[in-house]
């Protein structure tokens, strides 16, 4: 039998991928289904809401993955005013931190319930991005763009630096192209705003041509940032060779 993975906040798979590639029965779940021509999610999938989850019902799994989304975060890191505000908001009470880390509190959580009804740890790693720091605390290692939390291993893959872009070629999303080189260059040089609700995980680059070409709610607009939210292969793939049981025993 292959070992069972828990993909949360799953959007188009990223983390997935690297699981699946090295022989892992995957199952993701999000709040919405995620497709856009043959982009799609490459797993199992269940649609619910991850707050709704028990962790109990994972106890078989080998190890639980997870992104979920943080707009407030990313926002908030940007030298803007307004985003200023909304973090002095959080830090003298007048918002409720609680209900900022709500997502991401609910993945350890999760971890913490499928463990005890294990009888042993199970391994989570979380992503997110760099602006989450000052509100759940130091990320213990960063692919990029990408900051992870939880079980991280030792030893991780580098990144090589990218130059910093002015935006996103949104040409190849209207037409059914896919990424263009921009793309994939803001998707490392930028923070990444989360834009949406509690299953998926959305990363924006900040003031991109995104924003400034099409509705919030376009599919357009989705596919572009559920594509660059998701976690490179090399990373995915990484930490799925370490947590595979054969190799951890």
């Amino acid at each position: 039998m292959r070992p069972l993975a828990i993909d949360l906040f799953c959007g188009l798979g990223g983390w997935t991928e690297g699981l699946l590639a090295e022989g892992y029965y995957v199952v993701g779940f999000d709040n919405e289904r995620h497709v856009y021509g043959e982009a799609k999610y490459p797993g199992q999938l269940v649609i619910q809401d991850v707050l709704t989850l028990h962790g109990s019902q994972f106890k078989d799994a080998a190890l639980i993955v997870a992104s979920p989304p943080c707009q407030e975060y990313s926002y908030m890191a940007m030298p803007w005013s307004g985003a200023k505000n909304i973090a002095a908001e959080y830090r003298s009470g007048v918002r409720d931190v609680a209900k900022l880390t709500a997502l991401f509190d609910a993945c350890f959580r999760i971890q913490r319930e499928a463990s005890e009804a294990a009888g042993h740890h199970v391994p989570m790693v979380v992503e997110n991005v760099r602006g989450a720091i000052p509100w759940v605390g130091r990320s213990r290692w960063n692919f990029g763009s990408f900051h992870l939390w939880g079980d991280v291993p030792a030893l991780m893959p580098m990144t090589k630096p990218r130059a910093k872009v002015g935006g996103i070629d949104f040409n190849g999303f209207k037409n059914g192209k896919g990424t263009s080189p921009a793309f994939n260059d803001t998707r490392h040089a930028a923070y990444g705003i989360k834009t949406v609700g509690h299953g998926h995980t959305r990363h924006q680059a900040s003031g991109n041509s995104i924003s400034r070409r099409c509705s919030s709610k376009s599919k357009a607009r989705k596919h572009a940032a559920a594509t660059i939210a998701k976690i490179p292969f090399v990373l995915s793939q990484h930490i799925a060779r370490v947590y595979y049981p054969e190799r951890v025993a």
